[in-house]
């Protein structure tokens, strides 16, 4: 974007470069110090954070950075972050809290984590870049109060599906036209891959096997997409999306695949598929002038009434700079909820489940995450797929089926939990959420009391 170089390079010729803090030390947090470093002027990394900070050091490492200082203490993070010293450590609470630290990128994936740390730094004026779509889909709507609360921005970024979206979207509404369908495009769709089939593919590319795993099962774009509708006000056609639907015709004419009629209905939808060659987004919308309709015509757009706008790739680190410098600079989010949740994602069964099981992570085994209408999601107390770590099964499951929330006991004490159960008071009206979080814990804490006396 022209004016944000134009604006880091400002920064850079006056000596004050955004600083930046990264929570995760991952594939991606390695690609964004990396750019960051090397390719952006008028942006520093103050630090990493990261549970295992030897990690954050290799990290720094290979962007290049030197005279890595290792900090477990607030006082020696900030002594370095004077110094423009590069800090690794395995307390993201030392970035959030640090006056040298402008802005938070989330590079985590984690949901309770993510929480408490994006909370923490909205307490200290921190700006938060999301690069984190579980945490974001879960509870991104109740965050953004806190961030208005505090005064300060929360945004997805650039680079990944949900920004290129959104800035596709602003984009094609500043054409005049309306936006009817935002698509997103995959090259695989199998809810039942694990991280055992994925590990091959993970070890090629040096990611996280469980990470790869929620790209292959679904779960990945579900959250994607749900940013999206949360920004957008759109909905999905059906608990799903598409579900894997292959389209591997012209991206042009990709709007066959919907009736228009319905996206009107529905005040616009998400959705992707699969296989659609060069392309990696796409924005389906429509023009009432006949006369506009005439020139888009000419202009080899087709003949509508849907109009076919798409992006071939997301270069995801490359771009996300951009989120950070829009957020800093201009206080402009490339993603933010309209208001409350539109589109969630819930918990689906990978595999038939028993009675007494405790769930694991979402990219693992046992679940996998499909977008679905908030009012489904809540008339069905569906279980959210960026909250099933930890939950135990108080019965069966069949493959297939959605867990819901009279499925499961809760972990005590998360603050995830409270968040969106606080999130659907204040943007549904509604209790049961709130209610069953304090039922569950009134029965459990005798039995784990119980358990300690004996």
């Amino acid at each position: 974007m022209w004016i944000v170089d134009t604006a880091l390079k400002a920064r850079a010729d006056q000596n004050r470069p955004i600083r930046v803090g990264i929570v995760g030390a991952g594939f991606m947090s390695q690609g964004l110090t990396n750019q960051i470093v090397n390719s952006v002027p008028g942006m520093r990394v103050v630090g990493i954070s990261n549970r295992r900070p030897e990690r954050a050091v290799e990290v720094l490492k290979y962007a290049g950075c030197e005279d890595i200082v290792v900090a477990d203490a607030q006082l020696k993070f900030d002594n370095a972050g004077a110094r423009a010293r590069p800090v690794a450590t395995a307390d993201p609470m030392l970035l959030a809290r640090s006056p040298y630290v402008d802005v938070l990128v989330d590079v985590t994936g984690s949901v309770e984590y993510g929480a408490h740390v994006v909370l923490e730094a909205f307490r200290h004026g921190k700006d938060v870049v999301l690069m984190n779509a579980e945490l974001d889909g879960t509870i991104g709507p109740i965050l953004q109060t806190y961030a208005d609360q505090h005064g300060v921005i929360l945004t997805g970024c650039e680079g990944d599906e949900p920004g290129v979206q959104m800035n596709l979207y602003r984009w094609v509404k500043g054409l005049g036209l309306t936006p009817r369908l935002m698509g997103n495009v995959k090259g695989l769709q199998d809810p039942y891959r694990t991280p055992t089939t994925q590990q091959g593919f993970a070890e090629r590319w040096g990611q996280n096997a469980a990470m790869v795993t929620s790209f292959a099962d679904g779960t990945k774009i579900s959250f994607e997409q749900s940013v999206v509708a949360n920004a957008t006000g759109f909905k999905v056609r059906a608990r799903g999306m598409s579900r894997g639907l292959k389209y591997e015709g012209d991206v042009l004419k990709i709007g066959e695949l919907y009736d228009v009629e319905e996206l009107r209905s529905l005040g616009g939808a998400i959705d992707y598929v699969v296989g659609t060659p060069l392309t990696k987004v796409y924005c389906l919308a429509e023009h009432p002038d006949p006369r506009q309709q005439h020139y888009l015509n000419l202009y080899k757009m087709g003949p509508g009434p849907l109009y076919s706008f798409f992006i071939p790739y997301h270069l995801v680190h490359f771009e996300a700079p951009n989120a950070i410098a829009r957020a800093v600079l201009f206080r402009d989010p490339t993603t933010r909820p309209l208001e409350g949740p539109v589109v969630e994602v819930c918990a689906v069964a990978k595999q038939d489940l028993r009675a007494g099981e405790v769930l694991d992570d979402y990219g693992m085994y046992m679940t996998y995450g499909e977008a679905v209408n908030a009012d489904e999601m809540s008339a069905g107390r569906y279980l959210p797929e960026g909250l099933v770590r930890g939950c135990r099964l108080k019965r069966s499951i069949t493959k297939d089926t959605v867990v819901t929330y009279d499925d499961v006991v809760l972990p005590a004490g998360r603050l995830a939990d409270r968040l969106r159960a606080e999130q659907y008071c204040k943007f549904r009206g509604e209790t049961w959420l709130r209610d069953l979080s304090m039922t569950q814990q009134a029965v459990e804490q005798p039995r784990q009391d119980a358990v300690l006396v004996n």
